[in-house]
């Protein structure tokens, strides 16, 4: 997906229920309940479902329910909004019987980041060795 169109998702934000969503964005249509999605977490912030093309036996992306379009998009304010990302994923690597063998967890950022939906959102992958290689 182009820069170009990652700003234009980012500029088509609108609002359900006081939560700033993206017209375009799959996964704002996720939170929405336009799509149905296999959850496996869900708060007033965030929510997690299992990946419709998973890379591992366990893999499950978490996202806030507010439209971030990237890690590169987030504020200072949004520290906590951070840190919760990864203590959720921490926990639903417990509920998900990884936590004791081990699990990975990606957060790609722009298009050579290889970030495909423009939201911010974590992997959570494990169930299997996973292999050393990053790139």
């Amino acid at each position: 997906m182009s820069k170009e169109r990652s700003k234009v998702y980012a500029r088509k934000a609108w609002y359900i229920e006081g939560v700033r969503m993206a017209d375009e964005c799959i996964f704002c249509r996720i939170v929405a309940g336009e799509i149905p999605a296999d959850i496996a977490y869900q708060d007033e912030d965030f929510l997690a479902f299992r990946d419709i093309m998973p890379k591992a036996p366990t893999h499950v992306l978490i996202i806030p329910r507010i439209h971030i379009t990237s890690v590169a998009e987030l504020t200072d304010g949004q520290q906590k909004l951070a840190g919760r990302l990864i203590v959720i994923a921490r926990n639903l690597a417990k509920k998900e019987g990884i936590a004791r063998k081990g699990y990975r967890l990606v957060i790609n950022c722009g298009p050579e980041g290889g970030q495909v939906v423009p939201h911010l959102h974590l992997h959570l992958l494990g169930g299997r060795q996973m292999d050393a290689r990053l790139g």
